[in-house]
């Protein structure tokens, strides 16, 4: 896959579902929790005017910068930060936006940051191993590489990556080390493999695991989905697009626990949670993109979009 132009021209997924699944309306404030290229954020400022306000939030200062230039004709009615949407709430109150119409979140890889080689989240050029969302960040993936026990670091790549052979890459990797570059992770990755390769790449969820360790995506959106339903008014939405399968099980975990009353363990004679549902759900089953989508942008194949609406 030939990154440079295509990535540069980011295609929004699932941009009118979206839409439709915030039941944006004109006059409502909405809260970009992945702000990217401002693709979604186009879409809910044009379906929320007259008078519709967003805030869009980024961990990528380049994200920032780049929704700017898109979002030039909505320039009085949003606020862009610079922030990590596990600050979620504390960002809305000091901005104002309270009791918002919606929130959501396209979660995973922008193509932006697939069209910097020089950030190491891909590879298909050599650069050194980064992978982090923004600069203030402190670990990069070269700190998992070179510096974490090897049972630890094939519980990463298992876990977040689902990587079948995790300990026989960790071990590869140990005995590699110093390991600082994505060319070079690659090769020891595929030298791992025998026989003819897969549709993909032998390095993708190897690649994939070190991205969200690095950036503590999973931590990150459970702290924000538990932000989020105090953000948003009552009759407010919730939408998350996941592309990720441990993404997509929390995100439906957390929706059905927050649409349930009662979750104490079974068995009980009583309850004894006091726990209230906060969230009614609007998806029984996640929404896929279209078949014309798919083929428009392959990308959006393993695309989950899951509603839930506050009560």
């Amino acid at each position: 896959m030939n990154h440079a132009p295509a990535a540069q021209q980011h295609i929004t997924v699932l941009q009118q579902e979206v839409v439709h699944g915030l039941a944006v309306v004109p006059g409502g404030t909405y809260v970009d929790c992945t702000l990217g290229a401002g693709g979604h954020a186009a879409a809910v400022l044009a379906a929320s005017s007259p008078g519709g306000r967003l805030l869009g939030i980024d961990a990528d200062p380049r994200a920032i910068r780049a929704a700017e230039r898109r979002l030039q004709e909505w320039r009085g009615q949003c606020v862009l930060v610079n922030d990590t949407f596990a600050n979620l709430q504390a960002v809305c109150a000091s901005l104002g936006f309270t009791r918002v119409n919606g929130v959501y979140f396209d979660l995973g890889l922008s193509s932006l940051q697939l069209s910097e080689p020089e950030r190491g989240f891909s590879f298909q050029a050599d650069a050194p191993l980064d992978m982090r969302f923004g600069p203030l960040q402190s670990r990069t993936a070269a700190d998992a590489v070179n510096d974490l026990p090897q049972d630890e670091l094939a519980r990463v790549l298992w876990i977040y990556g689902e990587e079948p052979r995790s300990y026989a890459i960790a071990r590869r990797i140990v005995a590699a080390r110093p390991v600082r570059s994505t060319g070079v992770l690659a090769r020891i990755i595929a030298g791992v493999y025998r026989g003819p390769r897969g549709r993909i790449h032998p390095a993708t969820r190897s690649f994939q695991a070190l991205r969200i360790w690095v950036n503590d995506e999973l931590g990150a959106l459970g702290t924000a989905l538990r932000q989020a339903v105090p953000v948003t008014g009552p009759g407010g939405r919730i939408c998350v697009i996941s592309f990720h399968s441990l993404e997509d099980r929390m995100t439906k975990q957390w929706f059905r626990q927050e649409s349930t009353d009662c979750i104490c363990p079974p068995g009980l004679p009583v309850c004894v949670c006091g726990h209230q549902a906060t969230l009614k759900l609007i998806t029984r089953r996640h929404i896929a993109p279209s078949e014309e989508e798919v083929e428009r942008n392959p990308r959006a194949r393993s695309a989950k979009l899951r509603i839930a609406e506050r009560i």
